[in-house]
């Protein structure tokens, strides 16, 4: 998918979380724009239970987010470190940038060309971390390039590492630190593995109870799934790597039984597309499916089983687009965008959001 011709200026990024934006006003607060094929209608949040109808699915995702952002340093330079992923045989991936000096951190373009070394470091490169912990950097992710490392920590266990001395990531279109309370969503449950989602599942975070209870009372289900999301590509927009999923056997159930009825399975947030298409057969069944997935949903391969999608408005050139289109066509993500921009709706993930409809 080419990027999208329109031009989203810089004061559209959202800085601060709505709640602090407007005194008064609570996650439910934001904007939301409703696209039904090319048909584009403008709402708050909070009329989300009279766009839904009684039957309809929304599939949420309940990984926490984590305090994924630690600083080290590397020698005598100081990095940060980005926690990702944890891998089945105890590593994690990881990514070094180095801080920017405005609280945000850029790639580090150090040694970039030279073999066996990018952006990110060097096999063998020795990270000193807060509590006397160290990480090793061993092998890079994937051949698809060197930002992302397999990297094995010692001196300390990784989440009691990440609930003492890291914070939530930080983008530099943000203003300042927030704590790791913000990154949560109503939805977000703890893992006793202390596993969870480099960033956070943003689209389910203008969710509040209230606004669950209301949805509930009206006959709107709820499918939780789980997809631990790793560190997206800030600068270059690749596509996701492989992630940990769990689509449970009663989300199955419910997500088939919304398809065999009237009901519409709307997927909150692109992480929750990619647990239900990866859990759902070429028969479009889901069944009950945990491990790891390297779905990457574009519009040839298409959609088995998600009808629609409650999603934050990303990046023009972002890689998610592509599952936006798979879901809701071409012409709608144009329209609905153009629309965004003319509305001077707010992007990010403490921005507004976009309900794309059948």
């Amino acid at each position: 998918m080419p990027a999208l011709a329109v031009r989203v200026p810089e004061e559209l990024s959202a800085r601060v979380p709505v709640e602090q934006r407007e005194p008064g006003l609570d996650r439910d607060g934001v904007r939301l724009l409703v696209s039904r094929g090319t048909e584009v209608s403008h709402h708050a949040f909070a009329e989300l239970p009279g766009l839904l109808r009684a039957g309809d699915l929304l599939v949420v995702n309940t990984s926490p987010t984590l305090a994924a952002a630690v600083d080290g340093r590397v020698g005598h330079a100081r990095v940060v470190v980005h926690f990702s992923t944890r891998g089945d045989d105890g590593r994690w991936a990881v990514e070094l940038r180095e801080p920017d000096g405005q609280g945000t951190t850029r790639a580090r373009a150090e040694g970039e060309g030279v073999a066996g070394r990018g952006c990110g470091g060097l096999a063998g490169t020795r990270v000193r971390l807060p509590g006397g912990a160290r990480l090793v950097l061993e092998e890079p992710l994937s051949a698809r390039g060197e930002r992302l490392w397999w990297a094995r920590v010692s001196g300390a266990g990784v989440p009691a590492l990440l609930r003492e001395h890291g914070r939530p990531i930080r983008y530099s279109y943000t203003e300042r630190d927030q704590p790791l309370s913000v990154y949560q969503t109503v939805f977000a449950l703890p893992y006793a593995d202390g596993t969870g989602s480099a960033e956070m599942p943003s689209a389910a975070r203008p969710f509040t109870a209230r606004l669950v209870a209301e949805l509930v009372s009206r006959g709107v289900q709820f499918a939780p799934v789980t997809l631990h999301t790793g560190v997206a590509s800030a600068e270059s927009h690749e596509p996701p790597y492989p992630e940990r999923f769990a689509v449970p056997e009663t989300s199955a159930r419910l997500i088939n039984a919304a398809r065999a009825g009237d009901g519409r399975v709307v997927a909150v947030g692109t992480t929750a597309v990619r647990a239900v298409e990866s859990a759902a057969g070429a028969d479009g069944v889901v069944r009950a499916r945990a491990g790891w997935t390297d779905l990457v949903v574009t519009p040839e391969r298409g959609v088995r089983v998600v009808e629609g999608l409650l999603t934050g408005l990303h990046e023009p050139e972002a890689s998610h687009l592509l599952m936006l289109e798979a879901v809701a066509g071409r012409a709608a993500i144009d329209r609905g965008y153009e629309a965004a921009v003319r509305g001077r709706y707010l992007w990010h993930e403490f921005g507004d959001v976009h309900l794309l409809l059948p």
